[in-house]
């Protein structure tokens, strides 16, 4: 029988953290792309007893699809199941937004950061945040009041002081155990001109690739609850956060692995490896879907939960107009500035 909501709440007001494993497959074939890397390439590896590793999801990597299933790109707008989650939407030039949930940095995205109203809102929260004594519950509060995921996937506020951190309390990542790398290749046919210039994008030119086989491929999760306790936010907060944490991971095993062109995957099957006697089901995502709008409102954030702001586009790099010359600066179109 599987493991109740109820349950899981119990589990994370005394265990030290929740983990939970996945087995995956390609869902065609054996064949599957892993995550690259500039000037690495496929990061592989070997286990200390020589078996053959691959990491195909990092957990930078991860995190960002975990708060991608949160977000309905068709409407540009959080998923229903989560309305009324705190988050931060920015308008930008040109009738385009994004949002601290799409952004890769969170609540320290340029974007949203930047905000003069917002940093100043986060050094009132936290006191001085440059010397003196630090208190990290406070800012989890004041986080958490304006995006939770930033406390789910942690956050560093580099643009307000150096030393505001919330490490992730959700995490994950993708190995693949035992693997033998697949190498094929193929030409880009030019039909007008075979023998063109390849470096300008013309003619015939070869290419090769790798994808790799593999014995096993696992998802890992990891809730820490000990830290999430540590932040003192309160019943009601960490029934959010335990729901909105599993409503990720499930929704990712659901339906969010077609990592890569060449990397779709299914899950088979899930397993909780801490606290022992647990047992988790896909299933269990109706249920949380239509729990989550209860605990949402359970934690008061109110009418104003989504904080709108607006903001330039980024600036363009500066050119030169020749080897010599000196940069000239560059100018936002119209309609970016404020």
């Amino acid at each position: 029988m599987s493991t109740t909501l109820d349950t899981l709440y119990e589990v994370v007001r005394t265990a030290p953290r929740l983990l939970i494993e996945a087995e995956l497959h390609p869902v065609q074939g054996d064949r599957f792309q892993p995550t690259g890397f500039p000037d690495l390439g496929a990061a592989t590896y070997r286990r200390p007893d020589g078996t053959p590793m691959l990491l195909v999801e990092s957990a930078q990597s991860m995190a960002n699809r975990l708060e991608a299933v949160c977000w309905n790109e068709a409407d540009d707008c959080i998923v229903t199941p989560l309305a009324g989650l705190p988050h931060i939407v920015v308008e930008l030039a040109h009738g385009h937004t994004t949002s601290s949930i799409q952004e890769a940095h969170r609540l320290n995205s340029p974007y949203i950061i930047n905000d003069p109203t917002l940093h100043q809102a986060i050094i009132d929260a936290v006191g001085n945040p440059e010397s003196g004594p630090l208190d990290i519950r406070t800012l989890a509060r004041a986080v958490f009041q304006r995006d939770v995921g930033a406390v789910l996937h942690g956050v560093f506020l580099e643009k307000v002081a150096g030393r505001l951190r919330l490490q992730r309390l959700l995490s994950s990542f993708i190995e693949a155990e035992d693997i033998t790398p697949v190498t094929s290749g193929g030409v880009k046919l030019d039909r007008v001109d075979p023998s063109g210039d390849a470096a300008a994008g013309y003619g015939n030119i070869l290419f090769s690739r790798t994808e790799f086989v593999a014995r096993r491929i696992r998802a890992y999760f990891n809730l820490d609850c000990a830290t999430m306790r540590g932040y003192g936010l309160g019943e009601a907060a960490q029934r959010l956060l335990t729901a909105l944490s599993l409503y990720k991971v499930l929704k990712v095993l659901d339906s969010g692995l077609h990592l890569r062109t060449a990397c779709d995957l299914d899950a088979q099957t899930l397993t909780v490896t801490r606290p022992a006697g647990l047992t988790l089901d896909v299933a269990l995502l109706a249920d949380i879907e239509q729990t989550l709008p209860t605990l949402i409102t359970a934690c008061g954030f109110g009418a104003h939960a989504v904080m709108r702001l607006k903001a330039a586009s980024a600036p363009r790099k500066r050119a030169r107009t020749s080897r010599n010359s000196p940069p000239e600066d560059a100018t936002p179109e119209e309609g970016d500035a404020e």
